[in-house]
């Protein structure tokens, strides 16, 4: 289990520009972008037991993440 936050600047550090243009031209993306990064956040308080869950849940919330960040990537890969 990796206790680092996945920010998505550092996941597509290539994109930082194209993430940032989209979240002001895209109301969709902008959603995506903002529940990714809400969800991480849960997931990194729970990681580092500052919020822990239970390990169920917590994965879950990472498939969740992981499904976002696909969203996300279909975005920018375009």
């Amino acid at each position: 289990m990796s206790h680092t936050p996945h920010e998505l600047a550092e996941e597509f550090p290539e994109h930082v520009a194209k993430m940032s243009e989209l979240k002001q031209s895209d109301a969709h993306f902008a959603s995506l972008f903002d529940s990714y990064h809400e969800l991480n956040r849960t997931i990194h308080r729970a990681e580092t037991n500052v919020e822990p869950m239970e390990t169920l849940a917590e994965t879950d919330l990472r498939k969740q993440r992981a499904h976002l960040k696909d969203q996300i990537w279909g975005y920018l890969s375009s």
